[in-house]
């Protein structure tokens, strides 16, 4: 089966898909993935087939943290970007897509690569690395408090609209820069009597399956990137053996205005907990020098990382949020926009981490707070204990799995319902 994979976003929401292109792969799939050009080196390689989309996903970045949890300014932002650069991206999805058999996609392209699927007459699966678009009232929708369970119900009902609105308001734009395109009405993947699959690309651990979901939504565990042999640089090995295990702290690819002073009160907050540090970083965090007890380099992977860490500061990122999990750190979040305070809740209601810190109420006391609460026993178990639940888990193997297990049926309902009557 040859595979189109259409990914979008900061590493933490290409990476999953660039593992899930070498389990099919390796399942015996011939597998193309299309994502921001930033990434043709990683995939190179991992030696997954790689065509570059346009446009810098930093840009986006940028705009979300603006945002903040605003969801329409949310999907705002994601719009205005994605019709600066439609041109070009749409030629190249479709030059990516062309012979495909299947279509998977991640978040930023719900609508579009489901619009090409159905144009090109073939199958989609959606993969999501949040929970969105199965609406549950176990939890709020990204952007949303908690607001009990039919208020939880309610906020999905309305970020779908909103998205959906974006979505069709894109589409009207991109129609008129490129009239022939997607020449058919942008269709919604998961209504009707056969919707696409979604997959959600989490561990039923963190996310449990809601019973009410239809049968369409699966969700199949993390898809974690192997990354067995990286080689850490002799200075950051020396550093790790010199003391103490240190905290880590990495915020990702936000950018952030507030960044310098959140970078001055956490370092602040750890100096006086007595805690040696490894920052990373990332996107947002300007590059500084090391001192003695603070080891600041742009960025590793974290399941190299992790292991040899105490505790972990972050911004809260799905990817991020994951790795920590999986290797048992308890973790501060301090979430900036989008759906990271979703995960600091989750991560804290699951016994893993401290209270959240919004970065609006961050300030060096509240992270002292936050220090000691990680410090103790029950958190330090509480992660522990969902660590060892986590590895046991084989996501991409599951992902791969449903994808094969749907593909028979969604190409014949395709060819001989869909592809008949349009």
């Amino acid at each position: 089966m040859k595979i189109s994979i259409l990914a979008y976003g900061s590493r933490g929401d290409v990476q999953p898909f660039l593992a899930l292109a070498i389990g099919l792969r390796k399942a015996g799939h011939s597998v193309l993935l299309a994502a921001p050009h930033r990434f043709s080196g990683l995939a190179a390689a991992l030696q997954v087939p790689f065509s570059p989309l346009a446009g810098d996903p930093q840009e986006i970045s940028v705009a979300i943290n603006a945002a903040g949890t605003n969801l329409y300014g949310m999907v705002k932002s994601i719009r205005d970007y994605a019709v600066g650069i439609a041109p070009q991206v749409v030629s190249q999805m479709m030059e990516a897509s062309a012979g495909a058999d299947l279509l998977v996609h991640s978040f930023l392209f719900t609508s579009g690569a489901h619009g090409l699927a159905r144009s090109m007459g073939i199958p989609d699966v959606s993969i999501q690395t949040f929970p969105m678009f199965a609406p549950t009232r176990a939890f709020p929708s990204m952007g949303f408090p908690p607001l009990g369970g039919t208020g939880n119900y309610l906020s999905h009902w309305l970020s779908t609209q909103v998205f959906r609105l974006g979505s069709e308001g894109s589409f009207r734009q991109i129609q008129s820069l490129l009239p022939t395109a997607f020449p058919r009405q942008l269709s919604w993947p998961f209504e009707g009597p056969h919707p696409s699959p979604l997959l959600i690309a989490c561990s039923p651990q963190v996310i449990p399956p809601d019973r009410h979901w239809r049968e369409n939504v699966h969700v199949s565990g993390y898809l974690f990137l192997a990354e067995e042999g990286y080689q850490p640089p002799a200075d950051l090995d020396q550093f790790i053996n010199a003391g103490p295990a240190p905290v880590c702290v990495t915020f990702g690819s936000m950018v952030n205005k507030a960044t310098e002073r959140m970078r001055v009160q956490v370092l602040e907050a750890l100096d006086r907990h007595g805690d040696r540090v490894i920052l990373l970083s990332g996107w947002g965090i300007p590059a500084s020098s090391s001192t003695k007890n603070v080891f600041c380099l742009d960025s590793v992977p974290h399941s190299w990382l992790f292991p040899h860490c105490k505790a972990v500061i972050h911004h809260g990122g799905a990817g991020t949020t994951a790795a920590a999990l999986r290797s048992g750190l308890p973790a501060v979040i301090i979430p900036h926009a989008a759906d990271q305070p979703f995960w600091a809740r989750r991560v804290r209601e699951l016994g893993a981490g401290a209270v959240p810190l919004p970065i609006q109420q961050l300030s060096t006391s509240r992270m002292l707070v936050a220090l000691d609460e990680v410090s103790r026993p029950e958190i330090i178990a509480g992660a522990r204990r969902l660590a060892n639940e986590l590895t046991s888990e084989d996501g991409v193997g599951m992902a791969v799995r449903l994808i094969e297990r749907q593909m028979q049926y969604l190409r014949h309902y395709w060819l001989e319902t869909v592809w008949i009557t349009w």
